[in-house]
């Protein structure tokens, strides 16, 4: 009940962003249940079943993280002054923020649901019904017990790792410790670098040595994922999780860049701000950058050819690009609030405006002179084994 009242209560801004988490949620749940229609129709085809079920694991991962990020950005969720005497510790904010993503995560499978029976024909007197009958197997009946599991999927995913990661968030003199708490906490680079691109590399190589032993079209997306080489797919999730390891010691790599060879004031509040906020932002732009680069590979691969692939795919393609630029964007806002404190302390000692905004631009063109070109690279180097 408190879940329900803080969500009557709360901005129009935090609204759309759960909204948006319950419509992430909604296109997860209707690719699970396609795979599941498709599986009723094709029994004999199991292996494509099969290989359907691993590439919704990609959309769901990212709906995952982009209700992790509203959930952290939300200020119903922040730990304050004085909740822990009504009992309303970390634990509680915690367990509070799970149910609160739950409910609209849960929101969002049962309208998958719905448009997914609608469009087989089961459910009749709306429009379009039965269109896409062939498509979600509506000739074999649909197993209950496998759907709702498939659909429980994103909402108790999401909930864990929401009650996971407010838990473990550190907190800031705004959410009620003292700034010699803060001083005090050690602040070491993050150390995932090395690690990350052992792992791009992996991957680049699984996905070079799976991709040698297919016959003409080597990497055919969902639309005939009976062909499709799972090595491939793991390849690219290898590569995924390194660049998303390497981003917050890439991001802290550039603050360290701006401030180097006799830094003006402009470049020394960039810097300084990208290594304070390297892991907050870093790991959602190396995700993004390797979104991006997979992008660009299939461009490379199909930019000249048939296309084969269907709406499910272009479906996929959309939530996979949408919930990691939404969780980018709310990752910056995240750190936006973290620093309000300190901005509007700079503004009161008589720090120009202009050079917040200048900061805030040397920022954003240190990130992409940094990893525009490594997302270019990680796509060619992707593309190369595919098209040879």
């Amino acid at each position: 009940m408190l879940a329900l009242r803080l969500t009557r209560g709360t901005h129009p801004l935090v609204l759309m962003r759960r909204l948006l988490v319950a419509a992430a949620s909604a296109g997860t749940g209707f690719l699970l249940l396609c795979t599941l229609g498709y599986a009723s129709g094709h029994p004999a085809q199991a292996t494509g079943s099969v290989l359907r079920l691993l590439w919704c694991l990609v959309p769901l991962a990212a709906t995952v993280q982009f209700a992790v990020a509203v959930a952290r950005t939300d200020p119903g969720h922040r730990p304050r002054t004085g909740l822990s005497a009504i009992g309303l510790g970390p634990v509680r904010l915690s367990v509070l923020a799970a149910v609160s993503t739950a409910v609209s995560t849960t929101l969002g499978s049962m309208v998958a649901l719905l448009f997914f029976l609608h469009l087989r024909g089961d459910l009749t007197g709306l429009p379009f019904d039965g269109n896409a009958a062939e498509l979600l197997g509506a000739d074999a009946p649909l197993p209950l017990a496998a759907a709702l599991t498939l659909l429980a999927l994103v909402p108790v995913a999401s909930a864990l790792a929401s009650a996971l990661a407010l838990r473990a968030r550190p907190l800031t003199p705004a959410t009620g410790t003292s700034e010699a708490a803060e001083e005090a906490r050690p602040s070491l680079a993050p150390t995932g670098l090395p690690w990350g691109v052992a792992l791009t590399a992996a991957g680049l190589a699984v996905e070079a040595y799976a991709s040698q032993g297919a016959a003409g079209s080597p990497f055919p997306l969902p639309g005939r994922l009976d062909a499709t080489p799972a090595g491939v797919l793991a390849g690219w999730t290898l590569t995924a999780i390194g660049l998303a390891m390497a981003g917050p010691g890439l991001t802290h790599l550039c603050g360290r860049l701006l401030q180097a060879v006799r830094p003006g004031a402009v470049r020394l509040l960039a810097g300084r701000v990208l290594m304070d906020e390297s892991r907050r932002i870093g790991r959602p732009i190396g995700v993004v950058c390797a979104v991006l680069s997979g992008v660009f590979a299939a461009a490379e691969l199909y930019g000249t050819g048939p296309r084969p692939f269907g709406p499910l795919t272009a479906l996929g393609a959309a939530l996979v690009l949408g919930c990691t630029t939404a969780t980018l964007l709310t990752s910056v806002l995240e750190a936006r609030q973290s620093r309000a404190e300190t901005a509007d302390a700079l503004l009161r000692m008589g720090a120009p405006a202009s050079a917040l905004r200048s900061a805030t631009a040397l920022r954003a063109g240190a990130l992409l002179a940094v990893f525009a070109p490594l997302t270019w690279a990680v796509a060619a180097l992707a593309a190369l084994p595919l098209t040879a």
